[in-house]
């Protein structure tokens, strides 16, 4: 085999072995450069090499498929049995693996020891996957992930320079990063690594992925652009590849960068399922499009979006599925200021997803239900909905999800804030969304999401604006922007609130913003005249 072979894998293979994994279509799939070396039979390594790379893609039922056929080939290839085992842990997603997932996974990494790997980088990657497996039936999902990480820092620092060692060494800082008393110091130290890797390898998954995730944070989203955009190149068929730059295209507000990629990665996704459902790179790429469309004003493009992913075909019940099968409705309800509907979303919808299993994306359609009954003057439901919401945050808590209580206690301050401002407690509802403005400073923006439903220092700048206290909102707008650059209702309420401010250089600065945003959008928000009209007028 070449020693910088091009992993090809064919995915259509995959589908006589696996019954979870089905895919339609008979070309062979570029997926990028790895290379391996396993120490398995040299007849299969490049198959594990395009299961390496599809596992650096986060296609992780794809890559099972691809390991589990090379154990079956070579039963005694103790990576392929490493291979399937971390698979079933994913480190920046927010599904966690169940007890069944956890006792299929350390058996399969028990199966890796016994055989022996021939090599002490495969002694020491297979020991980091058993330090997150032990105690399959006890251990929570984070004290795994430390392990993970402290047994991955051991092997790197053995082997710097193996790029492989070195990509989820990346991972793992990354993965560990919500843990950390200064999570940007985790961040830039994986970009480094990963620029490395990059820099030795251009078209290496693992560089290219885990980087833009090293990025997706406030403050470093214009960083390796290069890098960013090369992504679809090396992997022109894989839905995550497609996606994933968009992760970085949000937090710069390039809305129409945010559709096109989505749009491609939906429509590869479409090829893929699990178990007879759509797979959830689908669900991840139409969420990410809807709110791209709104950002433009285009309510009727957003809206085919969401009637598109609530298909009859059902969706892989998964985190992410529920996440965006939630918050798709509820985005377009919220961002239109549509509280008649906002306050009709049913919850836990569709039913056949594990809604149990799943506080955050059911809080935000209770968190989205209570705005609108609020907003709509039916207070007594916006109670309710505030409590389920509470209820929600508290399982988290409980849980040890820290970051899913805290989008979920942001969303129901602010919530709380309306309740407050309805029962004539103004200052009390300032307060509350001063507070849930302050919560959200103490959090990254979660991968899983391209940005909040109702932003604080948005709703903020909503309710200052009600008060009629503009320069005050106007301040809470910026403070929006600052986090949430190019967001259609900040920018707007920007405008408005300079205008009515007296701040003219300011209100035609977001006008203007805002007729860029829009773009050739399709739109019938009547926004768009107050703006030209506006400009117009002063020039």
């Amino acid at each position: 085999m070449h020693a910088r072979s091009l992993a090809l894998i064919s995915l259509l293979a995959l589908v006589p072995t696996v019954a979870t994994s089905q895919q339609h279509g008979s070309e062979d799939h570029n997926v990028g450069t790895v290379n391996f070396q396993v120490s398995c039979d040299p007849e299969v390594r490049a198959d594990f090499d395009g299961a390496v790379a599809l596992l650096h893609h986060m296609m992780y039922v794809e890559a099972r498929a691809a390991f589990e056929r090379i154990a079956e080939r070579v039963p005694g290839c103790a990576m392929a049995h490493w291979g399937i085992g971390v698979t079933l842990f994913q480190p920046l997603w927010p599904a966690r693996p169940g007890p069944e997932a956890l006792r299929r996974g350390w058996s399969a990494i028990r199966q890796a020891s016994e055989l022996g790997p021939a090599t002490d980088r495969e002694r020491r990657l297979v020991a980091a996957a058993a330090a997150f497996y032990d105690e399959p039936e006890s251990a929570d999902w984070w004290t795994r992930i430390r392990r993970w990480e402290e047994a991955m820092q051991e092997a790197y620092a053995l082997r710097p320079d193996d790029m492989e060692t070195a990509a989820f060494y990346a991972l793992s800082q990354l993965a560990v990063g919500p843990l950390s008393e200064n999570r940007m110091e985790r961040q830039e130290r994986a970009a480094d690594v990963l620029l490395g890797i990059f820099e030795r390898e251009p078209t290496h998954p693992g560089a290219i992925h885990y980087t833009i995730h090293a990025n997706d944070v406030q403050g470093r989203a214009d960083e390796s652009l290069n890098i960013v955009r090369s992504y679809d190149d090396i992997a022109p068929s894989v839905p995550h590849a497609l996606h994933m730059p968009t992760h970085i295209f949000v937090r710069l507000g390039a809305w129409e960068e945010v559709i096109e990629w989505n749009r491609k990665s939906a429509d590869a996704a479409l090829r893929f399922f699990v178990e007879g459902a759509h797979t959830l790179h689908y669900s991840h790429a139409l969420g990410y499009l809807v709110y791209a469309h709104l950002q433009r004003g285009d309510d009727e493009a957003a809206l085919a979006v969401a009637q598109e992913g609530m298909s009859p075909q059902p969706h892989q019940d998964d985190f992410v599925s529920a996440f965006h099968l939630a918050a798709m409705p509820a985005r377009q309800a919220v961002e239109q200021r549509a509280w008649e509907k906002a306050a009709a979303l049913t919850p836990r919808t569709p039913e056949y997803l594990a809604w149990d299993r799943y506080w955050w994306p059911e809080a935000m359609s209770w968190f989205a239900k209570g705005l609108g009954a609020v907003r709509s003057g039916e207070t007594d439901a916006a109670r309710y909905a505030e409590q389920r919401v509470r209820e929600l945050a508290r399982t988290a808590e409980e849980a040890g999800e820290r970051d899913f209580y805290r989008y979920i206690e942001t969303d129901r301050l602010v919530l709380s804030g309306w309740l407050s401002y309805a029962d004539g407690a103004e200052e009390e509802a300032v307060k509350q969304m001063r507070q849930a403005a302050e919560l959200e400073a103490t959090i990254q923006k979660h991968p899983v999401t391209p940005g909040a439903l109702y932003p604080p220092y948005e709703a903020l700048g909503d309710l200052l604006t009600e008060l009629k206290r503009p320069a005050e909102a106007l301040a809470a707008y910026e403070s929006s922007l600052e986090i949430w650059p190019k967001r259609y209702r900040s920018l707007l309420g920007a405008a408005r609130g300079a205008r009515q401010a007296g701040e003219g250089d300011k209100a035609r600065t977001y006008y203007g913003e805002l007729l860029e945003v829009i773009g050739d959008a399709k739109t019938d928000r009547p926004a768009v005249d107050e703006a030209t009209g506006y400009l117009a007028e002063r020039g």
